[in-house]
C-alpha cells in the first residue's frame, strides 16, 4: 500500500491559476500524445462513456460564483441521474443554486441539451461538515435532473454501470475524462488520461491514486471509466506546483454509496415527467 501525505486542493475553476505543464514526469504518461498533465483532447464524435460525460455547471448566489465541474450519466431505473464529486454541489459549504446538466459539452454548445437539477445527493458524512482530507473517500454526489417525455438516458444513451471496488483495490489503464481549465486549456473541450492506480490511505472504503494523470481545475467530478463502468470520480489533486503530481478518485464502493444510490434512484422515479 502506498503512504500518502493528502494535502490536496480541490479543483475549484472559481480559483484557476495558471497550470504548469511539468507536472507528471515523462515516463509517468500513459496517454498517448498526452502532454505533461497526462491529458489529451478527446477525438470528436463523443461516444460511449465520452457521450455520456459532459460539465455540471451551478452558481453560488451569496459569493455569485459560477462553478463548473465535470459529471457522468450512471445507469439507474429513473434514467435521470448523473454522477460527480460532492464538493461540485457546494461553494464554501452552501449548496449550489442553477445546477444544470450539459451532456456531451463541446466547443461552448451543450451538443446533447441543458438539464437542470431537481434534486441533489451525498453520503450523510458530507453534509454540514467541513472539509477534510477524512472526508475523501465519501467526495461523491448524484444529480437528478428534470423529467422529460424522453428521459436523460433516451437522449444520451444507457448511462454507465457503477463498478464496486473494495479498499486496497489496484486498477491499470483506466481512462479520467473531463475539462480541464487554465493555461493551455479551454474549458470547453473534453479531454481524457490514462492511468493506473494504486490505494490512498484514507478512512472507510478508502481512495485510489494515480500518479499518472495531474488533473487540473475543472476536472474535479470527472468519471474514471475502466472496462465501460464507472469505477470512481475525480475528487482532487496534489497541488499543481507538484512536480509529481497525483490525482486522487473517490471509488463507488462500500455502504455510504450504495445507500445515496438507492436512495437517489427510488426519490427520481417518483419525480413527475415535465
Amino acid at each position: 500500500m502506498l503512504r500518502l501525505v493528502l494535502s490536496l486542493v480541490l479543483l475549484d475553476p472559481a480559483a484557476v491559476t495558471e497550470v504548469s505543464q511539468r507536472n507528471v514526469p515523462v515516463p509517468r504518461v500513459l496517454t498517448p500524445d498526452g502532454d505533461r498533465l497526462g491529458y489529451a483532447p478527446v477525438p470528436r464524435p463523443y461516444t460511449g462513456a465520452r457521450r455520456l460525460t459532459g460539465v455540471l455547471l451551478g452558481r453560488d448566489p451569496v459569493s455569485r460564483t459560477d462553478v463548473l465541474c465535470g459529471g457522468t450519466v450512471i445507469g439507474s431505473r429513473s434514467r435521470s441521474l448523473v454522477l460527480t464529486a460532492a464538493h461540485c454541489l457546494y461553494h464554501d459549504g452552501r449548496p449550489l443554486k442553477q445546477l444544470a446538466f450539459l451532456p456531451g459539452y463541446d466547443q461552448g454548445r451543450p451538443r446533447l441539451g441543458i438539464w437542470p437539477a431537481v434534486r441533489t445527493f451525498v453520503p450523510s458524512r458530507w453534509r454540514g461538515r467541513p472539509y477534510s482530507t477524512d472526508l475523501l473517500p465519501y467526495d461523491v454526489g448524484l444529480v437528478g435532473v428534470v423529467r422529460r417525455k424522453r428521459p436523460l438516458e433516451a437522449v444520451t444513451g444507457r448511462g454507465l454501470p457503477p463498478m464496486p471496488t473494495a479498499r486496497g483495490t489496484a486498477l491499470r489503464g483506466l481512462e479520467l475524462l473531463g475539462y480541464p481549465a487554465g493555461k493551455g486549456y479551454p474549458g470547453t473541450q473534453m479531454y481524457r488520461c490514462v492511468g493506473d492506480t494504486v490505494e490512498g490511505v484514507a478512512e472507510g472504503p478508502g481512495v485510489m491514486v494515480t500518479r499518472n494523470c495531474h488533473a487540473a481545475a475543472g476536472g474535479s467530478g470527472g468519471p474514471a471509466v475502466y472496462g465501460g463502468a464507472l469505477a470512481g470520480v475525480v475528487s482532487s489533486s496534489s497541488p499543481l506546483s507538484d512536480t509529481k503530481g497525483y490525482t486522487v478518485l473517490t471509488r463507488l464502493g462500500g455502504a455510504p454509496f450504495q445507500r445515496m444510490f438507492t436512495k437517489a434512484d427510488a426519490s427520481m422515479r417518483l419525480v413527475p415527467v415535465r
